[in-house]
């Protein structure tokens, strides 16, 4: 699968140094793809929703395999 411009990903958050809060799974929905030619799975711009907010990445690396700071498909449920 290829990311498009508005499709719903998986943003694997870094959790709070202290660990008051976990790596966890954030819905995202991607604002950018980096160049999608490329052949590997592109970087992407996000817009990461958290329970308080949203926030903005600009450049966001893939993972196969959830990985803190990086996206991935969401699991088939």
């Amino acid at each position: 699968m290829n990311p498009t411009v508005g499709r719903t990903v998986h943003y694997h958050s870094y959790g709070t140094p202290g660990g008051e809060y976990l790596p966890e799974p954030r819905a995202a929905i991607v604002t950018t793809v980096h160049n999608p030619e490329c052949g590997n799975t592109p970087n992407v711009g996000l817009c990461v929703l958290n329970p308080t907010g949203m926030f903005f990445n600009t450049d966001v690396e893939f993972s196969e395999t959830p990985k803190p700071g990086c996206w991935s498909w969401p699991p088939r449920a």
